[in-house]
């Protein structure tokens, strides 16, 4: 068995799928399998993941499912994924040459260890800067969510984590009508038991793409309101920090009203914090509704 899956969920983007293709033979390891995960692509990605298949270059699961957004895909690799490891790399991002056995050689250290759900490393921009900042060197254990409110990092980083722990961890929800959960529940879950073991190495070169949801965050407040509601719930009640929980209990406000159900409120263990938070909430509301009128 490999030790690595590198999971990719895709939704017609098969004309940023070949650089991911391109820089995973060029790993010197290929202690790993690709397993792309289609989100409904109506953009010939079967055919071209076919034709990487036959070529037999490096070991490669294609699984199709109907369109529900990213986090559905997450969802489908963790119920397929067999290795001892697994990273998410997205479809406009791709790995530098000895990401993978970076990964297989510092995942070795930490395998049997009970204190560690896995590793997080940097991520960097195609001309090698690295996003946001460094983790401290005298780290040799945090939590994600400590990292960035106790230790002053910055930046997006990149996690890798032990296959059977995320299993244990409840799936992300599927709202009607809605394609995006954001991804730091599980995340946020594991980090209530578990520690992650720093990497000050590159695991993934990130390229933000103009219809991605990071460039268009206010749009997707007001697309995708259950789901970021879900995840300002989840923040609220594990969140370490007071400022950390009433900033999420304003966006609780705001999110519930785009779809008029209050009783979102009440489902946090801090009820007080986000009754004090809805005049806040209402005033990030309408922000939210003037910036995105013209096109919501």
């Amino acid at each position: 068995m490999k030790t690595l899956a590198v999971f990719t969920p895709t939704y017609n983007r098969a004309h940023l799928l070949p650089r991911v293709y391109e820089s995973l033979k060029k790993q010197t390891s290929k202690d790993f399998i690709w397993m792309i995960i289609d989100d409904g692509s109506t953009d010939g990605t079967e055919l071209l993941v076919k034709q990487w298949q036959r070529e037999n270059i490096i070991e490669i699961q294609y699984l199709y499912k109907k369109n529900e957004g990213m986090h559905s895909g997450h969802n489908v690799a963790y119920e397929n994924i067999l290795t001892p490891f697994n990273v998410c790399i997205d479809s406009d991002d791709y790995m530098p040459p000895h990401a993978v056995e970076i990964i297989c050689r510092e995942a070795a250290e930490i395998e049997d260890d009970l204190e560690f759900s896995g590793l997080i490393g940097l991520d960097a921009l195609e001309n090698g800067e690295i996003i946001g900042s460094k983790i401290p060197e005298n780290l040799t254990r945090v939590k994600l969510n400590e990292l960035y409110l106790l230790h002053g990092v910055s930046g997006d980083k990149k996690m890798v984590y032990k296959t059977e722990l995320m299993k244990q961890v409840p799936p992300y929800p599927i709202f009607e009508g809605e394609r995006l959960v954001p991804l730091d529940y599980k995340c946020l879950l594991l980090d209530q038991h578990y520690f992650l073991k720093p990497v000050n190495e590159v695991l993934v070169i990130v390229e933000y793409q103009d219809d991605g949801s990071t460039r268009n965050m206010l749009k997707q407040y007001r697309r995708h309101p259950r789901g970021f509601a879900f995840s300002r719930i989840s923040r609220i009640d594990y969140g370490i920090t007071l400022k950390e929980k009433a900033r999420n209990a304003v966006h609780l406000v705001s999110s519930s009203l785009f779809v008029s159900e209050v009783s979102l409120w009440f489902k946090t263990k801090n009820t007080v914090l986000v009754l004090a938070a809805v005049p806040a909430g209402i005033l990030l509301n309408l922000y939210i509704r003037l910036k995105t009128k013209k096109n919501p």
